[in-house]
This record gives structure tokens, C-alpha cells and sequence, in this order.
């Protein structure tokens, strides 16, 4: 494979682009314009995760309001997270193809505008319904900022430096989750739930505004054509399995969800035909032969169904069974986004020492038990004790998605990285929607089993134990890494890796 190599001297940007069009396919990725680092470009390009983020963090905060102002059960509340999550992994395959084609920068400007018209509607929403279908739209303009983004970045950093980049573009973005909570419950009780939408408009200007200056605009010299056939079909197979498995949880409902599955499940058959009958499908299935890439993806998305179902049961549990306001609710959640943000200094140093393997299989053990003594929280629990917790689950998860976040690329070539970006990204909101969708399933079962007409603490421990036992099978596919998988990306010597 050939290893990207960063130039002396930095460039313009219209240099870029004739370097980039008389170069070869897997030729070194343009260097940041004049004056301006990897770190420049990483800062601004999170400004658009740090609102999307945010975005995610405050809703979650405001979803028993939510239930409450609509008029519908706290388990069907839960569409307002997947349909936002939805739109992502349907149209997320479709970044890097539209991003080639286009320009980053355009496509990352006009992702941003329409995440704020989304925001916008979410705001003006009457019923649970409408929320549904703005959040779609914001979810269509998220789809496009994490995976773009992430491209630019991949094709301007030296892979030595991959690890420091990816914890730049992330340090930003995490303050999203740590303002989030607190500040959703702060709009909840003291103003109004819709300015937890509305307060996305002028992060968003602000956004669309530093794009257009710090960011080139480099295109790529042969665009792929569009996969319009595929793109339709994984759309079908995504969608409908997603929304059948939020459906088929719900007491009466299975009659439609399990229909939606077959279609789902038809679909995903379709493309997979498709995909091996065409040269640049919209998601490479082919990318699953590379060892490294095909672990992170299964490793990613078993641990992301706890990810995805924490912010949706932990605001629930404090308010309904705690009897918290959404203030202090938000107040302590955000343990979690602090512990993440704590992480960020240690990354290196820990992949470092131990690698990408040792530190992935502990952490697989370590992330899900911690997460599995949420299920016991208890009022008579001193709430420092529950604080810590709730630090150390977001630290843990958050040193073990850098890592994978990082490795997932380590074998893959630069005229891939495209491709290797859009499918990683999809699975990553497929996983995080399988989450929101098993806490509400778990949870309606735990009513059902103890007779419950509102969730109880026994309801809850029952919808987070059976979440935690999904993610613990993901140590059997840590164990198949190779011991140096990644050993250049965090910086080991010949030494170090033994």
C-alpha cells in the first residue's frame, strides 16, 4: 500500500488541484494551503460535528418533555432519535461519491445550511410527526458533514499523524456533549424545549462562514458516477430494517414492523447482487475483505448499540424514576461527555504502550460492565459514586471509538479512502440506530414482563443488561486482530511491538 507522504513546502490552492489532477490514483493527498496545518482544517471541520453533537446531546436531555408535549409514550418518543439516525445511514453512502463529485467544501457548506433548515422545523413542530419528518431533514444534512469532514482530513494528514488529527477533529466536537446536557435542560425548564433546535442557527452561520475561508476546495480529477441503483436499494434495505425493528417493538404494531423487515431484508439481497456486478458501488462490500477494516466495522457496531441507547435511557431514567428536572438531569449526564473529553490526552500514550489490540480487548471487557452498573443505579446510591461511573463509562468509550475510529483505515489505499469513509460512517449511525431501537424494545419489555403502565428502575435495568450483553460479544472479534494491527498508526517501534 502505498504511504501518503506530506510535501516540503506547502502550496495554494490552485496548485492543489493541478497536483491533484496530474497525479496518480494513490498519489500523496494535497498539503493545507499556505499558512494553514492539519489542525486548522480538523478545528473548523468540527465546528459543524460540535453542532451536531450538541444537537444530538440536548435533544436526548428534552425527550421526556418531548413525550409529555405530544402526548405519546416514552418508547415512541424514540422515533425522534432514529428518524434523525435514519437519514443518516441511508444517505451517508451517498457522501463520498456527491463529496468526489462536487467539492468537499460545497458539499460541507450546503450540509450545514440544511441541517439548520432541518433545525428550524424541528422548532415549529406540532406534533410528534412533524418532529419526525424535520429531524429526517436535519439527519440528510448531518449525513453529509461527519463522513465529508472526515475525508478532507484523510486526505491531508501523513498516516504517522492520523491519530492526532482524528483527536483534534474531536476535541471541539466533544464540547458539543458536554454544553449539550446541561444546556437542553436549562432551555427545557426555563425558556422553551424548540429554542434546543433554534440554537443551531447561528452555530450553523458561523460554520458555513469559516468553511468558505479555511477550507480548499479541491475536487477530485475523475468523479465516479453516481450509483443511482444502488444508492435506491441500500436506501430500501437500510430504511425499512431500521424503521421495522423501531416498529416491531411496540406492543400491537408487529403486523407492519415484521413486513418492513422482509422489505428490508429483500433489499439488502438486491444490493448485494448489485454490488458484485459493479465496479464503484455506494457501499464497497469488497472493503469487508480487508481484515482490519471488516473487524472494526463488527467490533464498531456491537459496542455502538450501548453508545446509542445511553442518551436515550439515561435523561429517561432520571426524570421518570428519579423524579429529576430536566436541569438536573442534564446536569449529571453530562459525566459522561467530561469523561469522553478527559480521554483525549491519554490516547496516544495508551495505543502507544499497548497497542491497538490489548487496549481494544480491554476496553471491550471494561466499557460494558461499567455501562452495567448504570443498571443498578438506585436513589440510595451516593451520587458521587453514580457521577464516577458515568465519568469513567464516557472515558472508556471514548479511548475505544479513537481507537477503532483510527485503525479502520490503517490497510486501506488512498483511492479507497473515499469509499472506506462513506461505508464505516453508515455502519457507525446503523449501530447507533440499532442502540436507541434496542433500549426502546428492552424497555417495552421490561414494562410488559413487570406490568408497568410508566417505565420503573426494574424496567430500566432490564433494557440496559440486555444492551450490555449484545455489546460483550464484540471481545470475540477483538481477540482476532493482529497483535501489531495498527502499530505505525500509534507510533510503536520494532521494540514495543514485540
Amino acid at each position: 500500500m502505498a504511504e501518503t507522504k506530506r510535501p516540503e513546502q506547502e502550496t495554494r490552492p490552485e496548485q492543489q488541484v493541478a497536483e491533484l489532477i496530474a497525479g496518480s490514483a494513490d498519489a500523496a493527498p494535497p498539503a493545507a494551503p499556505a499558512g494553514r496545518t492539519y489542525r486548522t482544517t480538523a478545528l473548523v471541520i468540527a465546528t459543524g460535528l460540535f453542532m451536531q453533537n450538541l444537537d444530538a446531546t440536548v435533544l436526548a436531555t428534552a425527550l421526556p418533555t418531548l413525550s409529555r408535549e405530544f402526548m405519546v409514550s416514552p418508547t415512541s418518543i424514540s422515533l425522534a432519535l432514529t428518524s434523525y439516525l435514519l437519514a443518516l445511514a441511508i444517505f451517508i453512502p451517498a457522501s463520498g461519491t456527491i463529496a468526489d463529485r462536487f467539492g468537499p467544501r460545497r458539499i460541507f457548506q450546503f450540509a450545514i445550511g440544511l441541517f439548520v433548515a432541518g433545525s428550524i422545523a424541528c422548532g415549529f413542530s406540532t406534533d410528534l410527526t412533524s418532529l419526525v419528518v424535520a429531524r429526517f431533514v436535519q439527519g440528510i444534512g448531518g449525513a453529509m458533514m461527519v463522513p465529508v469532514g472526515r475525508l478532507v482530513l484523510l486526505r491531508t494528514v501523513e498516516k504517522r499523524d492520523l491519530v492526532a488529527a482524528v483527536a483534534w477533529l474531536a476535541m471541539p466536537a466533544m464540547i458539543g456533549p458536554i454544553l449539550g446536557p446541561p444546556l437542553g435542560g436549562f432551555f427545557v425548564t426555563f425558556l422553551d424545549w424548540r429554542w434546543i433546535f433554534w440554537i443551531n442557527v447561528p452555530m450553523g452561520a458561523l460554520g458555513i462562514f469559516l468553511v468558505g475561508r479555511l477550507i480548499p476546495d479541491i475536487q477530485s480529477p475523475a468523479p465516479p458516477r453516481f450509483d443511482r441503483l444502488g444508492f435506491i436499494l441500500s436506501g430500501l434495505a437500510l430504511g425499512a430494517t431500521l424503521f421495522g425493528l423501531e416498529i416491531v417493538t411496540r406492543p400491537g404494531e408487529a403486523a407492519i414492523g415484521w413486513p418492513l423487515l422482509a422489505i428490508g431484508f429483500t433489499g439488502g439481497i438486491a444490493y448485494y447482487l448489485h454490488a458484485r456486478r459493479r465496479d464503484r458501488p455506494i457501499l464497497d462490500l469488497a472493503l469487508l475483505r480487508v481484515k482490519t477494516f471488516r473487524l472494526t466495522v463488527i467490533v464498531g457496531t456491537l459496542m455502538r448499540i450501548s453508545q446509542g441507547a445511553l442518551p436515550f435511557l439515561l435523561p429517561m431514567m432520571m426524570q421518570l424514576s428519579f423524579g429529576l428536572s430536566a436541569a438536573m438531569s442534564g446536569a449529571i449526564t453530562v459525566m459522561t461527555a467530561i469523561g469522553a473529553f478527559a480521554m483525549k490526552s491519554v490516547v496516544r500514550p495508551v495505543l502507544r504502550r499497548f497497542g491497538f489490540r490489548t487496549s481494544l480487548i480491554a476496553i471491550g471487557l471494561l466499557a460494558p460492565s461499567t455501562f452495567a452498573l448504570i443498571g443498578l443505579f438506585r436513589p440510595e446510591w451516593p451520587w458521587p459514586a453514580m457521577l464516577a461511573v458515568l465519568f469513567v463509562y464516557g472515558f472508556l468509550t471514548s479511548l475505544q471509538f479513537s481507537a477503532l475510529n483510527t485503525l479502520a483505515y490503517d490497510e486501506i489505499e488512498q483511492e479507497r479512502m473515499s469509499s472506506a469513509t462513506s461505508f464505516y460512517s453508515t455502519f457507525q449511525q446503523l449501530a447507533l440506530s440499532l442502540g436507541v431501537c434496542a433500549a426502546a424494545g428492552f424497555l417495552g419489555l421490561g414494562m410488559s414482563i413487570n406490568g408497568h403502565a410508566e417505565p420503573q428502575f426494574a424496567d430500566f435495568s432490564i433494557a440496559i443488561w440486555s444492551v450490555v450483553a449484545i455489546s460483550l460479544t464484540a471481545i470475540f472479534f477483538n481477540l482476532q486482530f493482529d497483535r501489531n494491527a495498527g502499530a505505525e498508526m500509534a507510533g510503536r517501534t520494532s521494540t514495543e511491538r514485540g
